[in-house]
């Protein structure tokens, strides 16, 4: 696998250079992310979990949370920092546990298919 040949595409993000490390070796998480990056697949997964968030009740679980944290700090008192300070931890941990493992399954099957 040459990472440095592929040709970047005009629908995807710009893929992080290898050579930005200069002279550093890419750590395997890098090297899996830039390959996930290049194939397409982490906007595929990312498509994923919206879809499974939202069919789940999860987007809507956050977006009252938010709601009521405005509504108890008073809407002129909040900035979007202070939304992402408390609700973060509280998405993060509420996320179900079918969810994360569909996705690393496909995860895995990615990493196999690719031989990475």
């Amino acid at each position: 696998m040459n990472i440095m040949l592929r040709r970047k595409s005009v629908n995807r993000p710009p893929t992080p250079s290898v050579m930005e490390n200069q002279g550093k070796e890419p750590t395997l998480q890098e090297l899996i992310n830039i390959e996930l990056i290049e194939s397409g697949e982490k906007e595929r997964l990312m498509e994923l979990l919206r879809e499974r968030l939202i069919e789940c009740g999860w987007k809507d679980e956050m977006k009252a949370l938010c709601r009521a944290f405005i509504k108890k700090k008073g809407r002129n008192n909040v900035t979007v920092d202070d939304l992402v300070h408390v609700i973060t931890p509280k998405g993060r941990a509420s996320i179900p546990d079918s969810i994360k493992a569909e996705l690393l399954q496909r995860i895995r099957a990615f990493l196999v298919s690719t031989a990475l």
